[in-house]
């Protein structure tokens, strides 16, 4: 009996071992450049947290975020592959659709801007283009659609 008492006192000590060891988290090292450590250690102390908190929260974030960006390209994708009904209007004209002008916008879905690569998150303002015949859609951020309207009044 106490050959079997002590097999399950084993078995018991490495069960319990293994979970310890499955809620162990994982230590990340990475190299940064004094001044992302300094902004970093300075956003940490503003929130009242640790930088290991805020870099792992910003993590977290960061790939749902990438997730969800991910999954609604596929959703566009999809929906754009679609057999759409034919087109009664009057064929269009040759050449380039004509960039007509920008629509502000409440996103519905992840985008990304053309100019600058920027995620604009769902929910977030931005601009959409508005061409003179059917064309994919083109998404600006706010900050890049001012920057082309000052740099095109600079012009002559």
């Amino acid at each position: 009996m106490l050959h079997v008492y002590h097999k399950v006192i084993y078995v018991y000590h490495k069960v319990t071992q293994i979970k310890k060891d499955s809620k162990k988290q994982r230590v990340l090292h990475t190299r940064v450049s004094e001044a992302l450590d300094e902004e970093l250690r300075e956003k940490a102390a503003g929130l009242g947290v640790s930088v290991s908190n805020l870099v792992r929260n910003i993590l977290l974030n960061t790939v749902e975020m990438v997730e969800d960006l991910v999954a609604d390209s596929g959703s566009i994708a999809r929906a754009a592959s679609k057999d759409k009904p034919a087109d009664t209007r009057a064929p269009p004209a040759a050449g380039p659709p004509q960039l007509l002008g920008w629509q502000d916008l409440q996103l519905h879905l992840n985008a990304l801007c053309q100019e600058c690569n920027a995620v604009l998150a769902k929910g977030s303002t931005a601009k959409v283009a508005v061409f003179s015949a059917q064309a994919p859609p083109v998404f600006r951020c706010i900050d890049c659609i001012e920057t082309e309207n000052i740099s095109s009044e600079e012009s002559p």
